[in-house]
């Protein structure tokens, strides 16, 4: 049995065309599955929707105090339409604050929480691509993202 199976293996390292095919075909078929790469404005659409299906009739405080008081009165649907707007524009810093604000809303139900973190975290990959190519906007939201972050730890 070891030996047929030896046999086989020095068969295909002999002929090593159909091998190297093999080996090709399986390395592109992985990694275009992994290039899953997702759009921010596709993710941002999607958190827009899923939280229009459940507005709230009475939106809770954000827990952020970098929100403006208007924000408070605002539907999450709102929120995240504006923070859409704000990202279209280029204004990625209050659009990262905008989405900080409404990721941090203790009335998001658990699929609206959801749609609001791969909506961040689209546009955050964005921002963090964009800042490394040299982009000021971008660099500035990134500076403020990380010191929010660093604020909120403490």
């Amino acid at each position: 049995m070891a030996v047929e199976w030896i046999y086989g293996l020095w068969c295909i390292m002999k002929n090593r065309f159909p091998a190297l095919t093999l080996c090709y075909v399986l390395l592109v078929v992985g990694f275009a599955g992994c290039s899953g790469k997702t759009d921010p404005n596709s993710e941002l659409e999607k958190a827009a929707k899923v939280l229009g299906q459940a507005d709230q009739p009475a939106p809770a405080q954000p827990t952020q105090p970098a929100a403006a008081p208007a924000t408070a009165q605002q539907s999450p649907r709102q929120q995240m339409d504006q923070a859409m707007t704000l990202y279209k524009s280029g204004d990625y810093e209050n659009a990262v604050t905008r989405l900080q604000t409404i990721r941090d809303r203790a009335t998001l139900s658990p699929q609206q929480n959801m749609a609001v973190q791969d909506a961040m975290a689209a546009v955050m990959t964005d921002v963090y691509s964009r800042a490394a190519k040299g982009d000021a906007r971008a660099q500035q939201a990134v500076k403020q993202y990380e010191q929010s972050k660093t604020q909120r730890a403490r």
